[in-house]
């Protein structure tokens, strides 16, 4: 019998990192913050006693409820109950359940670029006719929406994006969100916004918005690891209409059964009012940090390294004065300065790599310095630069 499925799609950038992040000094190619250990989580005035009579017995399949109450109650408008919500094995495991149950295979997705490459991944070995659409470096990263309306044709199944962007940190703005709602509603398209990275702009009195609420056939993803420096727990959700959660939550029993009671507990701590402050703001102070040390590295080597400040996110995507593509700068610089950033051409964008700048002063300066002659390096063998 011969085989129609297609090639199949290895995810590259997930490969990249769990080939690679172990063998270095140096690893700024994780997209976390510098993780918040437990006795940060718990705070001075735990209740040990509670937290230790935690039973760890399976926890409600699709989400303890507080959880999901709380989840909930962190999107505006008071209209989301836990019904909502389905907690999920990180975003990752709700990405992979809405690409199973919205995206048929021959159906066209389009897909955010430069962009985390799950979705297209998934979407691909499915057979899906999988597009993108491109956010322009010449235009602070703005995206191109004439591009994504030319894309949507009737039967789209899903336009995802990922909103502040993995791996630009830009913000759409509001006339840009409402042009991709009506993008979506006019081909009838699912939109799918990943959102794990609310929570971590760079001037909180601007926060990002969220697409949950906008239109009848939004999903929204998020997760306790990004903003909150808490992958560890491998705590996501998808939230959306009941009917979508419960689609879902079928597929979730088949892929996880459940997530982790005590995951479940500790993300219900952190989702607390008081808590979820004290983290957030410890976590934009780490990316701010980071940020100005970035800066003025950059400087220092006087234009060899170009980048533009995101709005979000403990990410910068920078370009370096070299010929080589950015698989062989990433490996020039894991084997010469053992330390490890990620390829753009994982992304969708060649010419740039990601590299995170938010996982603590003392150790991104260090990494940074490492960078330094290899960078140097690279730009005198580029005849660019001679």
């Amino acid at each position: 019998m011969v085989n129609t499925s297609p090639p199949y799609q290895r995810f590259e950038l997930e490969n990249w990192q769990s080939d690679y992040e172990q063998t270095v000094r140096f690893n700024l190619s994780d997209s976390t913050i510098d993780p918040v250990s437990l006795a940060e989580l718990l705070g001075p005035e735990a209740d040990l006693g509670a937290l230790l009579a935690t039973e760890l017995y399976y926890p409600e399949v699709n989400g303890e409820r507080e959880l999901r109450e709380l989840i909930a109650a962190g999107y505006p408008g008071g209209d989301l109950t836990a019904d909502n919500v389905l907690v999920t094995v990180g975003a990752s495991e709700a990405n992979a359940a809405i690409v199973d149950a919205y995206c048929p295979p021959g159906s066209r997705v389009i897909v955010m670029e430069p962009g985390y490459q799950q979705v297209w991944g998934l979407a691909r070995n499915r057979g899906c006719d999988v597009r993108a659409f491109r956010l322009d470096p010449e235009r602070g990263w703005r995206p191109d929406l004439r591009a994504l309306s030319d894309l949507a044709v009737p039967g789209t199944s899903v336009i995802y994006v990922c909103n502040p962007n993995n791996p630009v940190g830009y913000i759409l703005d509001e006339d840009e969100m409402t042009a991709i709602v009506e993008i979506a509603e006019r081909c009838g398209a699912w939109l799918v916004a990943d959102e794990v990275y609310h929570g971590s702009e760079h001037d909180p009195a601007a926060p990002a918005r969220t697409f949950v609420g906008r239109y009848d056939r939004v999903i929204g993803v998020n997760s306790m690891s990004k903003s909150y420096g808490l992958s560890g727990l491998r705590v996501g959700w998808a939230a959306g209409p009941p009917d979508v959660i419960r689609k879902l939550w079928r597929r979730h029993e088949y892929a996880a059964i459940a997530t982790g009671r005590l995951d479940n507990v500790l993300a219900a701590l952190a989702l607390q009012t008081d808590t979820a402050a004290r983290i957030l703001g410890r976590n934009r102070a780490a990316m701010g940090e980071g940020w100005a040390l970035f800066e003025d590295w950059k400087r220092s080597l006087g234009g060899l390294v170009t980048a533009h400040r995101p709005m979000a996110t403990p990410l910068a995507f920078v370009r370096f004065a070299t010929a080589l593509d950015s698989v062989e700068v990433g490996h020039r610089l894991r084997v010469d300065a053992s330390t490890l950033i990620c390829p753009g051409v994982y992304f969708g964008c060649e010419g740039y790599l990601r590299m995170n700048v938010g996982f603590g002063l003392d150790y991104v300066a260090q990494a940074l310095e490492a960078m330094t002659p290899v960078v140097r390096a690279m730009a005198e063998q580029d005849p660019a630069h001679d």
